[in-house]
């Protein structure tokens, strides 16, 4: 027996529910599929978003050959074997190819399939969860239109689910619903109509009576709750990125939700690195004791584990949502390194250069004032190299430690 999933995948365009941003009436997605013009495109988004339904759906339009392959088991050879059959193919304009997970092939393979799809008779197209413009080679990137998908909304998935519903209904199982139980299954499936349609026939197929009763409860009984929580995806770094701009933007609930989102995942050593990232490069010079804070709770948190650890990176998140925030230090150091990229440097000057050898003041390594020397152990020299020279990458921020630092070396200056 097919899953309820499959067995609901709609087959024509009207009937394909999301994704209205880009097949609405008038879209050019629609548009191209409607004029059975399918190109050469990269279907991009997270699970249960319909990537492969539209797959089948565009293939519907045209008069080819559809084959649907997945990264992870096929190969090259597969490919082959499919163009080799094209002039066979007689009732058909050509082959179209699905490639699920386009993501898992190598770029060797990858780059095998520029000459499939240069001659235009065969169309591919290919669907990934991670981010293609880091995940698919370029020269496929080129070649290929990217269309992103979105998680469906929770009145999205509903409209699917009471679709679903009603046809089994009309094919004798009895089943009473509510609203409330639809609407509950949406929320759980986070945006994925795969994994709601397995809830539903979950609820549907567990039980024994004859009518089958689909409440808020039984729902719950069933455990099925989740969080996308993929520790190598594209939605792990979104949420890693949500938590940094979250606390860089002192939204500290915000930042403790995205925290929780990424707990789930139980990878300790991503949150925690990236919660290193954030002391010096958000918070920065505005509280600079905030790396002995975070370092020390980090030392615990690795020390104590998952789940307990929980606890010490709510509070650190908490800690710098609430710090002052200054991104100074981060700035200097992203200017200085762009420097290297296209300034000629110059030669370091001569009176900084090692004099730890014989012979370094007769190569003009001479001349050093040595600030401890001086009064408030300052003395005015040049340290940039002569092309630099008055080069600033340090500018002070308005919060109380770099005004205070601002002020004192104004006073010794």
């Amino acid at each position: 027996m097919k899953p309820l999933a499959e067995v609901m995948r709609p087959q024509k365009l009207e009937d394909f529910i999301g994704q209205k941003k880009i097949l609405s009436k008038g879209k050019p997605l629609y548009n191209l599929i409607i004029n059975k013009m399918i190109p050469n495109c990269i279907l991009y988004g997270p699970p249960g978003t319909g990537k492969t339904t539209l797959a089948n759906i565009m293939a519907n339009y045209v008069d080819k050959k559809f084959y649907k392959l997945n990264a992870t088991t096929a190969s090259v050879k597969d490919i082959q074997q499919i163009t080799e059959s094209l002039d066979s193919l007689l009732n058909y304009n050509g082959v179209v190819i699905y490639i699920d997970e386009l993501q898992h092939f190598s770029k060797k393979q990858q780059q095998a399939l520029l000459e499939f799809i240069e001659n235009g008779r065969v169309t591919l197209i290919a669907s990934t969860t991670e981010n293609p413009y880091f995940a698919i080679h370029k020269a496929i990137l080129s070649r290929c239109n990217i269309f992103q998908f979105e998680a469906l909304s929770i009145k999205e998935i509903a409209e699917g689910l009471e679709i679903a519903i009603k046809r089994i209904i009309n094919e004798g199982v009895e089943v009473e619903y509510s609203l409330e139980a639809i609407k509950y299954i949406s929320e759980i499936s986070q945006g994925d109509y795969r994994k709601a349609y397995n809830i539903l026939e979950l609820a549907i197929n567990s039980q024994l009576k004859k009518v089958k009763e689909l409440s808020i409860e039984y729902i719950e009984s069933l455990n099925q709750s989740h969080m996308r929580a993929d520790a190598n995806g594209d939605e792990y770094y979104n949420l890693l990125s949500a938590l940094q701009k979250s606390i860089r933007g002192s939204d500290a609930d915000a930042a403790i939700h995205y925290l929780a989102r990424l707990i789930k995942s139980g990878n300790l050593t991503a949150i925690i690195r990236r919660i290193s990232v954030i002391a010096a490069e958000d918070i920065g010079l505005a509280h600079p004791n905030a790396l002995t804070v975070i370092n020390s709770g980090i030392e615990l948190a690795l020390k104590v584990g998952l789940p307990e650890a929980q606890i010490i990176l709510s509070e650190m998140v908490i800690y710098l949502a609430t710090l002052p925030k200054s991104n100074s230090a981060y700035l200097a150091i992203a200017s200085a390194m762009s420097d290297l990229e296209n300034k000629n440097m110059g030669d370091i000057p001569d009176h900084l250069k090692d004099t730890h050898y014989s012979g370094a003041e007769s190569l003009g390594a001479f001349g050093y004032k040595y600030p401890h020397d001086y009064e408030n152990n300052y003395v005015n020299q040049q340290y940039m190299p002569e092309n630099l020279k008055n080069t600033k990458y340090y500018f002070t921020q308005k919060n109380k430690y770099e005004e205070s630092i601002n002020r004192y070396w104004k006073e010794v200056k």
